[in-house]
Protein backbone atom coordinates (compact mmCIF):
# COMPACT_ATOMS: atom_id res chain seq x y z
CA UNK A 1 0.00 0.00 0.00
CA UNK A 2 2.64 2.56 -1.15
CA UNK A 3 -0.10 4.92 -2.54
CA UNK A 4 -1.04 5.73 1.20
CA UNK A 5 2.63 7.01 1.71
CA UNK A 6 2.93 8.65 -1.39
CA UNK A 7 3.62 12.19 0.06
CA UNK A 8 3.23 14.47 -3.33
CA UNK A 9 -0.53 12.54 -3.62
CA UNK A 10 -1.08 13.03 0.16
CA UNK A 11 0.13 17.42 -0.44
CA UNK A 12 -2.38 17.85 -3.30
CA UNK A 13 -5.28 15.80 -1.70
CA UNK A 14 -4.80 17.75 1.98
CA UNK A 15 -4.71 21.33 -0.15
CA UNK A 16 -8.16 20.41 -2.00
CA UNK A 17 -9.40 19.52 0.80
CA UNK A 18 -8.36 22.16 3.02
CA UNK A 19 -9.04 25.12 0.23
CA UNK A 20 -11.87 23.83 0.09
CA UNK A 21 -12.79 23.93 3.34
CA UNK A 22 -11.27 27.40 4.01
CA UNK A 23 -13.69 29.00 1.31
CA UNK A 24 -16.74 28.90 3.45
CA UNK A 25 -15.41 30.98 6.39
CA UNK A 26 -14.43 32.88 3.42
CA UNK A 27 -16.87 33.86 1.68
CA UNK A 28 -19.19 34.39 5.49
CA UNK A 29 -16.29 36.98 6.57
CA UNK A 30 -16.59 38.94 3.42
CA UNK A 31 -20.18 38.33 2.34
CA UNK A 32 -21.98 37.75 5.60
CA UNK A 33 -23.42 34.92 4.33
CA UNK A 34 -23.24 31.26 5.44
CA UNK A 35 -23.26 29.25 2.62
CA UNK A 36 -21.63 25.56 3.25
CA UNK A 37 -22.07 24.54 -0.59
CA UNK A 38 -19.26 26.50 -1.12
CA UNK A 39 -17.22 23.42 0.24
CA UNK A 40 -18.39 21.54 -2.99
CA UNK A 41 -18.62 24.13 -5.26
CA UNK A 42 -15.94 25.17 -8.19
CA UNK A 43 -14.97 28.43 -8.15
CA UNK A 44 -13.85 31.03 -5.31
CA UNK A 45 -11.28 31.98 -2.38
CA UNK A 46 -8.81 30.19 -2.75
CA UNK A 47 -8.92 27.79 -6.00
CA UNK A 48 -8.74 24.27 -4.71
CA UNK A 49 -6.95 23.70 -8.45
CA UNK A 50 -4.06 25.83 -7.63
CA UNK A 51 -3.60 24.63 -4.06
CA UNK A 52 -3.58 20.87 -5.26
CA UNK A 53 -1.17 21.56 -7.94
CA UNK A 54 1.39 23.91 -6.11
CA UNK A 55 1.81 21.31 -3.35
CA UNK A 56 1.96 18.19 -5.74
CA UNK A 57 4.73 20.06 -7.44
CA UNK A 58 6.42 21.23 -4.01
CA UNK A 59 5.58 17.78 -2.57
CA UNK A 60 7.68 17.06 -6.21
CA UNK A 61 10.47 19.36 -5.50
CA UNK A 62 10.86 18.14 -1.74
CA UNK A 63 10.93 14.61 -2.25
CA UNK A 64 12.88 14.73 -5.73
CA UNK A 65 14.38 18.13 -5.74
CA UNK A 66 14.09 20.96 -7.35
CA UNK A 67 16.56 20.39 -10.04
CA UNK A 68 14.95 16.74 -11.03
CA UNK A 69 13.18 16.69 -14.32
CA UNK A 70 10.11 15.53 -12.67
CA UNK A 71 9.37 18.82 -10.67
CA UNK A 72 9.63 20.40 -13.28
CA UNK A 73 7.17 18.54 -15.43
CA UNK A 74 4.81 18.82 -12.54
CA UNK A 75 5.42 22.73 -12.72
CA UNK A 76 4.91 23.79 -16.04
CA UNK A 77 1.61 21.29 -15.83
CA UNK A 78 0.99 23.63 -12.54
CA UNK A 79 1.37 26.70 -14.30
CA UNK A 80 -0.68 25.45 -17.26
CA UNK A 81 -3.81 24.46 -14.95
CA UNK A 82 -3.40 28.47 -12.74
CA UNK A 83 -3.34 29.86 -16.16
CA UNK A 84 -6.59 27.88 -17.32
CA UNK A 85 -8.49 28.15 -13.56
CA UNK A 86 -7.62 32.08 -14.28
CA UNK A 87 -8.25 32.29 -18.03
CA UNK A 88 -10.08 29.97 -19.87
CA UNK A 89 -12.67 28.78 -17.07
CA UNK A 90 -13.13 32.41 -15.55
CA UNK A 91 -14.29 33.66 -18.88
CA UNK A 92 -16.61 30.82 -19.18
CA UNK A 93 -18.17 31.81 -15.82
CA UNK A 94 -18.41 34.94 -17.17
CA UNK A 95 -20.44 33.78 -20.02
CA UNK A 96 -22.79 32.25 -18.26
CA UNK A 97 -23.47 35.03 -16.53
CA UNK A 98 -24.61 37.14 -19.58
CA UNK A 99 -26.55 34.15 -20.74
CA UNK A 100 -28.40 33.69 -18.16
CA UNK A 101 -29.50 37.28 -18.04
CA UNK A 102 -30.41 36.68 -21.84
CA UNK A 103 -32.63 33.71 -20.73
CA UNK A 104 -34.24 35.68 -18.34
CA UNK A 105 -35.20 38.63 -20.06
CA UNK A 106 -36.35 36.18 -23.24
CA UNK A 107 -38.62 34.88 -20.73
CA UNK A 108 -39.82 37.85 -19.34
CA UNK A 109 -40.74 39.22 -22.87
CA UNK A 110 -42.35 36.09 -24.06
CA UNK A 111 -44.70 35.71 -20.91
CA UNK A 112 -45.46 39.52 -21.34
CA UNK A 113 -45.81 39.30 -25.24
CA UNK A 114 -47.85 35.97 -25.31
CA UNK A 115 -49.61 36.23 -21.98
CA UNK A 116 -47.71 33.70 -20.23
CA UNK A 117 -48.70 35.03 -16.83
CA UNK A 118 -52.25 33.95 -17.24
CA UNK A 119 -50.66 30.01 -17.89
CA UNK A 120 -49.01 27.61 -15.66
CA UNK A 121 -44.92 27.68 -16.08
CA UNK A 122 -44.36 25.33 -19.26
CA UNK A 123 -40.36 24.14 -18.83
CA UNK A 124 -38.27 24.64 -15.90
CA UNK A 125 -34.81 25.97 -17.11
CA UNK A 126 -31.42 24.58 -15.59
CA UNK A 127 -29.19 28.16 -15.34
CA UNK A 128 -25.70 27.75 -16.12
CA UNK A 129 -22.95 27.64 -13.41
CA UNK A 130 -21.37 30.77 -13.43
CA UNK A 131 -19.22 30.24 -10.59
CA UNK A 132 -16.16 28.17 -12.78
CA UNK A 133 -12.73 29.84 -12.87
CA UNK A 134 -10.46 32.13 -10.59
CA UNK A 135 -10.19 35.82 -10.39
CA UNK A 136 -6.29 35.89 -10.72
CA UNK A 137 -5.81 36.62 -6.42
CA UNK A 138 -8.12 33.44 -6.20
CA UNK A 139 -5.64 31.56 -7.91
CA UNK A 140 -2.37 32.79 -6.50
CA UNK A 141 -3.53 32.46 -2.48
CA UNK A 142 -4.66 28.86 -4.02
CA UNK A 143 -1.56 28.09 -4.91
CA UNK A 144 0.17 29.84 -1.72
CA UNK A 145 -2.16 28.02 0.29
CA UNK A 146 -0.65 24.43 -1.50
CA UNK A 147 2.70 25.03 -1.12
CA UNK A 148 2.21 25.91 2.54
CA UNK A 149 0.56 22.90 3.36
CA UNK A 150 3.06 20.87 1.12
CA UNK A 151 5.93 22.04 3.37
CA UNK A 152 3.98 21.76 6.93
CA UNK A 153 2.78 18.37 5.79
CA UNK A 154 6.63 17.75 4.84
CA UNK A 155 8.18 18.48 8.51
CA UNK A 156 5.71 15.12 9.58
CA UNK A 157 6.76 13.01 6.93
Amino acid sequence: MDLFFNFPLLAALAGIVIAQGVKVPIHMVAERKFKPGLAFSTGGMPSSHSAAVAAVSTGIGLQEGFDSGLFAVSCIFSIIIMFDASGVRRQTGEQAILLNTLVKDFGSFMEEAKGWGKKGEYQKREELKELLGHQPIEVFFGALCGIIIALLLYQFT
